[in-house]
C-alpha cells in the first residue's frame, strides 16, 4: 500500500491545499474580461483583442517568447486600463478573490504606484485604492467560504529614478496594508545598486524589501542584491543554479554565493511557468527548483503573472507534482517556507503556519488515508 508520504496529490487536493504566495504582480493577474471592461470604461483603445477569450490567448502567446523584454511589453495593456481609482479597486478586489478561490491563504501582491498616474491620481491615492480593493476582495472571499490575507508590496521600476520616493511611500503605509518594497523591470543594464539610497533608507527604518534578481541576469545581480543592497528575499533568484556544480556521479558542490544563500536561509521567490516563458528554464522537469528543493534551499513556489502565464498557484504545483512526483508533504514544505519568509510579524506568521497551514494539510492527508482504507477494505470484501 502506498504511504501518505509517497502519495501524489490530484488536482482537487492541490486546489484545496492551503497555499502561500510571495511573488505575484497585480498588473499581471487581471481577468481578461476585466481588461476589456476597463478599456471600454476608461477609453483605452490599444487592446489587440476585445473578445475576452481571444485576449487571454493573446496575452499568453505574446508572453511566451523566451525574452524577458518582450514579456514585459504585455504590461502596457494591463497598466493602461489601471489608471483610475475605480479600476484599481476592482482589479485588487478580484485579485484577492481569485487567489482565495485557488486556495491561497496568504499573499503578498506587488505593483508599481508610479505606473498608475496617467489620469491624475497621486501616489497616495493609488496605494489607498489598491488597499481598499484588497480589503473588499478579502470580504467577498470570506462570504464565499474562503479566507485570505493580502499584503501589498510597493515596487519601484529599476529603469526609473523614483525608488527612494516609493520606498518612503511604502514606509508611510507600512501599518495600513503595505508590507514591504521591491524593485522590478529589465535587469540587464539596470543593476539594483542604482537604488542604494532607497535600500539604505529602508534598512534604517527597519523595513522589509525584496529585489528582482537572478532571473534574466545571473549571479552578479544576486550578489549585488544581497551584499550591496541587503535584500531580505530574492525575487526569482533562479540563476543561483549557476553557482552549483553537479558532477557526473551526482555529487554536488556549492560555490561561495550559493552556500551563503542556503546557509543564511535567504528565500527564493521561484516562478516556474514564468521562467519557462522568459527562457530562464527549458522545462518544468529541468527547472532548478527540483535541485534547490533537494538541497534544502529556502525555495518557494509563486505565480509571477497569472494572466501572462495562464497560471495559478494550483497549476504551478500541478506542474511540479507531474515533473518531480511531489507529495502533499512537499507542498507543505514549500508553503511553510513561504509563510516563514513573509513580511508580517513573526507571531502572525507562526499562527498562520500552526493554525491554518499545518491543519489544512493534515486534513487532506487524513481524508486520503481514510479513502485508501475504505478502498482496501472494499477490495478485501469483494475477494473474500
Amino acid at each position: 500500500m502506498t504511504t501518505q508520504h509517497q502519495h501524489t496529490p490530484g488536482a482537487d487536493q492541490i486546489r484545496r491545499a492551503p497555499k502561500v504566495l510571495l511573488h505575484d504582480h497585480l498588473d499581471g493577474g487581471l481577468r481578461p474580461r476585466t481588461v476589456v471592461d476597463l478599456a471600454r470604461e476608461t477609453g483605452y483603445t490599444n487592446l489587440p483583442e476585445t473578445d475576452p477569450d481571444k485576449l487571454g490567448v493573446w496575452f499568453r502567446e505574446a508572453a511566451d517568447s523566451g525574452s524577458l523584454e518582450r514579456y514585459l511589453e504585455t504590461f502596457s495593456h494591463t497598466v493602461g486600463v489601471m489608471q483610475t481609482r475605480d479600476a484599481l479597486v476592482r482589479v485588487a478586489a478580484e485579485c484577492a478573490e481569485d487567489l482565495a478561490e485557488d486556495g491561497v491563504v496568504y499573499a503578498e501582491v506587488r505593483y508599481a504606484p508610479e505606473q498608475h498616474l496617467e489620469k491624475g491620481l497621486t501616489l497616495e491615492e493609488v496605494v489607498e485604492a489598491v488597499n481598499e480593493g484588497f480589503r473588499e476582495g478579502e470580504r467577498r472571499a470570506l462570504e464565499s467560504g474562503h479566507r485570505i490575507r493580502v499584503g501589498a508590496l510597493l515596487t519601484a521600476m529599476r529603469h526609473a529614478a523614483r525608488a527612494l520616493e516609493i520606498a518612503e511611500l511604502a514606509n508611510r503605509y507600512r501599518d495600513v496594508g503595505v508590507v514591504g518594497f521591491d524593485i522590478a523591470g529589465a535587469e540587464a543594464g539596470y543593476p539594483p545598486t542604482r537604488h542604494l539610497d532607497a535600500f539604505e533608507y529602508l534598512k534604517r527604518e527597519n523595513n522589509h524589501f525584496t529585489i528582482h534578481a537572478g532571473e534574466a541576469f545571473g549571479l552578479p545581480s544576486i550578489w549585488q542584491a544581497l551584499q550591496w543592497c541587503g535584500a531580505d528575499r530574492l525575487g526569482h533568484g533562479v540563476r543561483i543554479i549557476d553557482d552549483i556544480h553537479v558532477a557526473d556521479d551526482g555529487s554536488v558542490k556549492l560555490g561561495r554565493l550559493a552556500s551563503y544563500v542556503r546557509d543564511k536561509r535567504i528565500p527564493l521567490e521561484l516562478c516556474p511557468s514564468s521562467n519557462l516563458q522568459t527562457g530562464a528554464a527549458d522545462s518544468y522537469a529541468e527547472h532548478p527548483i527540483g535541485l534547490l528543493r533537494r538541497l534544502h534551499f529556502r525555495a518557494t513556489v509563486n505565480t509571477d503573472n497569472r494572466l501572462m502565464s495562464g497560471t495559478s498557484m494550483s497549476r504551478e504545483f500541478e506542474h511540479l507534482v507531474d515533473a518531480f512526483g511531489y507529495s502533499l508533504d512537499d507542498m507543505q514544505w514549500f508553503t511553510v517556507n513561504a509563510m516563514k519568509s513573509a513580511f508580517i510579524p513573526f507571531d502572525e506568521r507562526l499562527a498562520m503556519i500552526n493554525d491554518v497551514i499545518k491543519p489544512g494539510y493534515a486534513e487532506l492527508k487524513s481524508q486520503w488515508l481514510f479513502q485508501q482504507t475504505a478502498s482496501t477494505s472494499g477490495s478485501v470484501v469483494k475477494g473474500s
